[in-house]
């Protein structure tokens, strides 16, 4: 039911009626669903059309809720035989001008942005197909025209447009979460401006990454008012442009030594709170409907940071069916966010990830976010999308029923998964002896 959506039709716009088969209540009502190539959106159908100037205006809502859905092993293997991942790359045109350090200077030009774009179009054919870009200072009302320009010649969507919440001396003591009132007003315009200019470019989400919000120094601190400021400002905003899902971005430290929400679970519990105080019409209507409005952007280096387990952290986003976008890069363990290439480290946890997205039926983008110091941004990108790649061919090669059984047997299958993995990343497993499927696995 979850996964034949999208494939059966190339691009169409159709109504359907489809009966309750999820999780925990989540239903489907009479919806309109956009179904192209990879997008499976779901416009709840407004109950007095043209009524509501909200409803004209917001965003189309790609449908998450299938990602919620539980099943019993049986339905889980027919589902990973089924079920194939739709490999939708986008980047972030902030890093394809290369950024000074405190450690060095930079090492190349800047670009401008309409430079920046020209690299962008130059990759469409390698399987580029999404931007993402701050508010104001990459795109903005002023250069508003020049995004659309490239979208509607290029085909490259603008997927979301980022507040920027953590880089302006204004925010310097935090941004919604500031004890300062001008300075917390300030950001709380900026996320409206922000969501607005969502809208006028049909992005699929905004992200929020509270970077400046945070702390060194703990020591009487109100840490629940400090929370509560941040939620009720990211409240106001959404509730002042409904319809808009924002998909936060966890964090646990750096620039600041702690911030705020800066982990998976505290995401989560930032959106359940941010949700439950969404007054506006609009809003309630999509949440009762099962849809998330706040969402998550988990990054893999950020993870990382915080010592958390990809595929467990996020396997949480997924079961709530909040996972909007992610992040992917490589990051060791706890030290300073590096946002190396994919599997540059820990390609193991990586393949897990995917293996976890594929079990969930995401059907979102594969955000790239890295910082290609050393090497031009266009062999940066290919190199990650072809690790994506790779690694989505390896898991689709798997055992998908033995995996299954292994899992749901430990006690009959002691030693099956790692002596079937080992030889599932071995370029030849001529010179090992061949593992049985799982359900002849015998214990040696």
């Amino acid at each position: 039911m979850d996964s034949w959506i999208p494939r059966l039709f190339d691009s169409f716009f159709v109504v359907f009626v489809v009966p309750s088969c999820f999780h925990s209540g989540l239903r489907f009502d009479i919806s309109c669903f956009d179904i192209s190539p990879g997008r499976c959106m779901i416009m709840p159908m407004p109950k007095h059309s043209g009524s509501d100037p909200d409803e004209r205006s917001r965003m189309a809502l790609i449908d998450l809720r299938p990602q919620a859905i539980r099943r019993t092993p049986e339905e889980l293997v027919r589902h990973l035989e089924s079920f194939h991942l739709n490999l939708r790359f986008s980047a972030g045109i902030w890093y394809f001008s290369p950024a000074a350090s405190r450690f060095h200077e930079q090492y190349g030009r800047d670009l401008s942005i309409e430079q920046r774009l020209e690299i962008a179009r130059r990759l469409k054919d390698y399987g580029l197909a999404g931007l993402e870009a701050h508010y104001p200072n990459e795109v903005n009302e002023q250069n508003a025209h020049i995004w659309k320009q490239f979208t509607q010649d290029t085909g490259i969507r603008l997927i979301t447009i980022v507040p920027l919440l953590f880089r302006s001396r204004r925010f310097e003591f935090g941004s919604l979460s500031s004890p300062i009132p001008e300075a917390r007003r300030e950001a709380i315009e900026l996320v409206k401006r922000a969501l607005k200019l969502n809208i006028e470019f049909k992005t699929d989400f905004m992200v929020v990454w509270p970077g400046i919000d945070g702390y060194e120094n703990p020591f009487g601190i109100d840490f629940p008012a400090m929370r509560d400021r941040f939620i009720d400002g990211l409240t106001e905003a959404l509730d002042a442009v409904p319809g808009v899902r924002m998909a936060f971005e966890p964090k646990p430290y750096e620039p600041r030594g702690h911030i705020l929400f800066g982990t998976t679970p505290e995401g989560i519990l930032l959106c359940r709170d941010v949700e439950a105080k969404l007054s506006n019409a609009t809003n309630r209507q999509i949440l009762k409907d099962g849809h998330a409005l706040c969402a998550l952007n988990p990054e893999i280096g950020h993870a990382l940071m915080a010592y958390e387990d990809l595929p467990y952290s996020y396997s949480l986003a997924l079961g709530e069916g909040r996972l909007a976008h992610m992040h992917l890069n490589s990051q060791p363990l706890g030290n300073y966010d590096q946002d190396l290439n994919i599997g540059v480290t820990s390609p193991e946890q990586f393949e897990a990830l995917m293996y976890v997205l594929k079990m969930h039926g995401y059907q979102g983008w594969f955000g790239i976010d890295v910082n290609p110091e050393r090497m031009p941004v266009e062999t940066a990108l290919r190199i990650n999308m072809d690790a994506v790649r790779a690694a989505n061919d390896r898991i689709e090669t798997l055992d998908h029923e033995s995996i299954v059984h292994a899992v749901n047997h430990p006690d009959k299958a002691r030693g099956w998964m790692e002596s079937y993995l080992i030889r599932a990343r071995a370029v030849s497993s001529a010179q090992l002896a061949p593992v049985p499927k799982a359900r002849d696995w015998k214990t040696r």
